[in-house]
Parts: structure tokens; sequence; C-alpha cells
């Protein structure tokens, strides 16, 4: 009798393989989501009805790659920085997007049962990206856009108080 299948990784990917997959799923959800190849070098924010504005920091343009930060215009008490955030690079030739670094606050990881920290950097980096690939698919269903994404002085000048 004949095995169909012959050996397990005919079937799955390796892990290597399936983490660069997560990759690439990042890359098209930005570019699908806010086109950050089109924006200039600057700080851009979105805002969505009642929710928690998005903002986004187009750091660098390279040849080959992006350099943003994604995070929310929300400062966390304990620590003083943005939360959560999360600092990206994005490979134009690669079409993959990782994240270099990812910050979340203690109450928010504790809310969200955030494993412990990861014994290995391929675990670190799973971690990273997974959680990325989660909030872009939050952030699109709560109607984060390009479309709602303004240069963030325009959004200051827009939320300020108006003076009589």
């Amino acid at each position: 009798m004949s095995n169909p299948i012959a050996e397990r990784h005919d079937v799955l990917p390796s892990r290597f393989a399936w983490l660069m997959g997560l990759y690439g799923e990042n890359y098209h959800r930005l570019v699908h989501m806010f086109a950050p190849q089109r924006l200039a070098v600057g700080r851009y924010v979105s805002s969505v009805d009642d929710q928690l504005d998005v903002c986004l920091e187009m750091v660098e343009h390279h040849r080959y790659t992006i350099d943003l930060v994604l995070t929310y215009a929300f400062v966390d008490g304990e620590t003083g920085r943005p939360t959560p955030s999360a600092q990206l690079r994005m490979y134009r030739d690669a079409h993959v997007a990782e994240v270099l670094h990812c910050q979340v606050d203690g109450r928010l990881a504790r809310v969200l049962d955030v494993p412990p920290p990861a014994r290995t950097l391929f675990q670190r980096r799973v971690r990273m990206n997974s959680f990325l690939n989660r909030w872009l698919e939050y952030l699109a269903a709560q109607g984060h856009s390009i479309g709602t994404l303004e240069p963030a002085e325009v959004a200051a000048r827009r939320m300020a108080p108006a003076f009589a």
C-alpha cells in the first residue's frame, strides 16, 4: 500500500518558511491599509470614530527598505511611552515586513495574557510578528486605512479647541 504523504516536510512548511510567510502577510497588510511606500517621511494620524488614534511615523525611505513606527496615540502612565508600539522595516524588493522592536506595557500584557519572554530569537520574532499581524487585522476591522490617515500637524489643528 502506498503512503500518499511520504514525509511530514512535504506537506508542512518549515518554521522558517512559516515565519517568512508571516513577514509577507504583514507587508501586504501594511501596503493595503496605509500604503507607506507612497508616504513622505513624517508623522501621520489615523482617526476613526471614538476609538484610539493610530500614529504612523515614516522614519526613512531607502531604495530597498522603509523604516516606520506604528503605535496608538496613547502614552502608558507607568513608562511614559506610547503603547503598544512596533518599530518595523519593510523590504520593498522581497515584499516582506518584519518587526524590529515591539513594546507592550505590563497592564496590556496581563490583559492579553502575553506569554513569558521567548527563549530563542526565533520565538521572539514569531511572537512580535504574530502580534503585528493580529494588530493590523484589528486596525483594518476598525476602519483604519490610507483614507483615514492625515499628517499629524493637520490632525492636531483639527483636534485643537476653537477659541473665539
